[in-house]
């Protein structure tokens, strides 16, 4: 049987040579180098290329990673060792790249002046870090290609990213090409992808306003949208402003269709302009508030059964919540039911001004309808528990707790729900991500915050310089971006830091920790700033705002924060030379990064220590590799414990070989209380300047438990009280498929 090799020529195939070659790879990890070639040398037939044996072999492996997750590492290595062979290194892949025309001339320029030195600080070892997982979503979206083969190694990237982003000085390219090749912080996926690139679209969100309720407004809104998304934007768009179905419309004397009709032509728009050219779908997230008088066919859009006519099923739905609301459900009033258009400035106010509006209103009879509020509840959360959505945004919280308070009204978040940026018809909020792997900070037993806090300050800086390479899709977007400045810092793997610390999720040393992670990052963050500010000057628009009164998120939240950081001498320096961005923390979903790096999703706790995962990249067995490790310093890794948590689907709880205090480590985010993970959330946020993408999680919900967490993160002061309700299927037909297998909002992917 005979084996084509890179250079053609040709040689028997060799179960010795294939075993030798994993062997090789395999050095450090517990695997079985022959059993993986004896299948693979099983599969060989006469003249398959040599590229094709090392697929194979890779995925022999990922297919083996449920007896051990050594096996889907040593399945990455195959793939990185290959594509290292097929590959020619930086400069010769960046030649490739901009002889096609992709790469910007002054991204080009600066490799052509820097070249010797760059290729110097790359260290191509650490591209054998990744599991293949991660390698795979790496494979599919992010590294570059030449007429459909992938050319450019995953250090390339890094360096792609640093030298787009960083000065010329030598220093800080390498600086932030360590960060990133070394897992310490990664930025968001627009960035990744796009750095260096003609159109270096870097941004991953992007807040709109309807421009206004006109045939005009809505059609530029909508070129706005297919723009932004063509660029690989994640789009919330708030539609308060339009008026309702059923109102009449004075140039035309006739009515008004409606926000559905209207709501087709985005969804459609959503699918027709994908974004960055079939790498990802087009997502657009739209909020309206629950006073408007089309709010109820609103909650149907994205439910599977009713009249094609009145789906929109490709759009993420999501309400802007008013404080009054809660407060007529809890007390079993009325909700009354208007159209801006007759009931003008509904959507600008929040707190008492929005009370008085909205009771005037009612009292003038302006109302298009009345119903009891607990009746519009139960719309909300029978559509939640159907599909997930509508996200509750409580609008009060998010504005009274804002540092951008002195631009406006806040009128909707992002796609993610946990961007907090002030959007007008002339000005386009957009937010430059990145988020923090907080494994990496977890050394001997003990969480190193000297090193997060050295680690934040330079993501600040540089997310801070990705506003001044970015491209920007929009003018509104240039204007919005440049003079206000904001960033989101987030994390991800803090489950996996509770794993290696051997914490339970809801102990209160976990908590604490939690609070203590929250803090250290938020004051990083401002320290980074100030130094920005000091160099660079304030953001246009920082007099007026909280941060210039003295006034720090924590503050407006009324919490003392500990002492472990000097808060009086960092006031006061933010006091004397301001602040450079608007807005810093983010807590963003990491879906695609946190697949890259191999940690659990930003905050989340796990859905399960074993599943499948199926994605745009393939499908792929994740395990719990600290559980493994456990278990196999108790002698428990055995085919029969492996074979039960498969059965249990991923659960460990009613294993009897299994210690208790495992249990209680290890659980899954099924098996806890959704009052500890808001807990959790509502004790990060007077560190968070913007807003988490908090998800929920009932494996059976049932309208109690769901209007019990409402009110519960409402009355905590979150500003995202939900973004997604997870919910279990009804059955587990495969086993090892427990995980959450959707790819819905990878688009801040921090």
């Amino acid at each position: 049987m005979d084996v084509i090799k890179r250079d053609g020529r040709v040689e028997k195939a060799s179960l010795d040579k294939v075993t030798r070659r994993i062997e090789t790879l395999a050095e450090t990890l517990t695997v079985e180098p022959i059993a993986v070639a004896q299948k693979v040398v099983a599969g060989l037939y006469d003249g398959i290329q040599v590229t094709q044996i090392d697929e194979f072999v890779a995925e022999t492996s990922a297919a083996m990673a449920a007896e051990h997750p050594d096996y889907a590492t040593l399945a990455a290595r195959v793939m990185v060792s290959s594509l290292h062979k097929e590959t020619k290194g930086f400069i010769e892949t960046t030649e490739i790249i901009g002889a096609t025309g992709l790469l910007s001339e002054d991204y080009l320029d600066k490799v052509a002046r820097l070249g010797p030195e760059i290729v110097e600080l790359i260290d191509y070892n650490r591209d054998f870090e990744f599991d293949y997982f991660g390698f795979k979503t790496l494979e599919r979206s992010y590294l570059l290609k030449h007429h459909g083969v992938v050319i450019e190694r995953p250090q390339d990237m890094y360096m792609r990213v640093a030298l787009a982003i960083a000065p010329e000085e030598i220093s800080e390219i390498q600086e932030l090409y360590d960060m990133l090749s070394a897992g310490y912080y990664t930025h968001a996926t627009p960035t990744l992808f796009n750095a260096g690139l003609k159109m270096q679209q870097l941004s991953s969100c992007f807040l709109l306003g309807m421009q206004e309720d006109s045939i005009e407004g809505i059609y530029d809104t909508l070129k706005d949208c297919a723009l932004i998304s063509k660029s690989a934007g994640g789009i919330g768009l708030h539609i308060h402003n339009i008026r309702a179905s059923g109102a009449p419309i004075l140039g035309t004397n006739g009515v008004s269709n409606g926000i559905i009709p209207m709501l087709k032509v985005f969804n459609e728009t959503a699918r027709y302009v994908d974004q960055g050219g079939g790498k990802r779908k087009g997502s657009f997230a739209i909020y309206l508030e629950p006073w408007h008088a089309d709010v109820e066919a609103f909650l149907d859009l994205r439910k599977n059964h009713g009249k094609e006519e009145f789906r929109a099923r490709d759009l993420f739905l999501s309400l802007w919540v008013p404080d009054l609301f809660m407060e007529r459900v809890e007390d079993d009033a009325d909700w009354t039911l208007f159209s801006e258009h007759s009931a003008p400035g509904l959507s600008d106010a929040y707190g008492d001004a929005f009370k008085t509006l909205y009771e005037q209103y009612e009292a003038d009879g302006r109302g298009i309808k009345t119903i009891k509020a607990r009746h519009l509840m139960t719309q909300i959360i029978e559509s939640q528990a159907e599909t997930g959505t509508p996200y509750m945004l409580y609008k009060d919280a998010c504005n009274e707790k804002s540092n951008q308070k002195n631009l406006g009204t806040i009128k909707s978040s992002n796609l993610c729900a946990e961007i907090m940026e002030v959007s007008t018809a002339d000005e386009t909020a957009a937010c430059n991500l990145a988020s923090i792997a907080l494994p990496k900070f977890v050394e001997n037993g003990t969480f190193n915050f000297e090193q997060l806090h050295h680690v934040t300050q330079i993501a600040i800086k540089n997310l801070d310089r990705v506003i001044d390479v970015n491209y920007h899709p929009t003018d509104k977007i240039t204007r919005s971006n440049h003079a206000h400045r904001p960033v989101g810092l987030g994390v991800q793997g803090l489950a996996d830091v509770f794993f290696k610390l051997q914490l339970p999720y809801d102990s209160e040393e976990a908590r604490q920790l939690n609070r203590d992670i929250a803090e250290t990052m938020y004051h990083a963050s401002l320290q980074a700033s100030v130094e920005r500010a000091k160099q660079h000057g304030t953001y246009t628009s920082y007099d007026g705002s909280p941060a210039s009164s003295g006034l720090l998120q924590f503050d407006l939240w009324g919490v003392v924060p500990s002492s472990r950081w000097n808060w009086e001498a960092l006031k006061a320096q933010i006091a004397q030379h301001g602040l450079r961005n608007s807005l810093l923390i983010a807590q963003m979903p990491t879906a695609s990064t946190a697949q890259i790096l191999g940690n659990t999703e930003a905050f989340e706790a796990q859905t399960s220590n074993i599943y499948k995962r199926q994605t745009l990249s393939g499908e792929f067995i994740i395990i719990n590799k600290q559980l493994v490790k456990e278990l196999e310093k108790l002698g428990l890794w055995t085919p029969t414990v492996r074979d039960t948590i498969i059965a249990h689907n991923g659960s460990i709880q009613d294993i009897a070989a299994i210690p208790e205090h495992l249990k209680a480590i290890y659980r899954t985010v099924w098996e806890m209380s959704q009052k500890v993970i808001i807990d959790m959330s509502a004790e990060r946020a007077p560190y968070v300047c913007q807003s988490q993408s908090l998800n929920l999680w009932l494996a059976t919900p049932t309208f109690a438990q769901i209007n019990a967490m409402h009110f519960y993160a409402w009355k905590r002061g979150l500003k995202t009280g939900m973004y997604y309700l997870r919910t279990k299927p009804s059955t587990n037909a495969v086993k090892v498929t427990v995980g959450n297998q959707d790819e819905d909002c990878i688009n801040c992917g921090a």
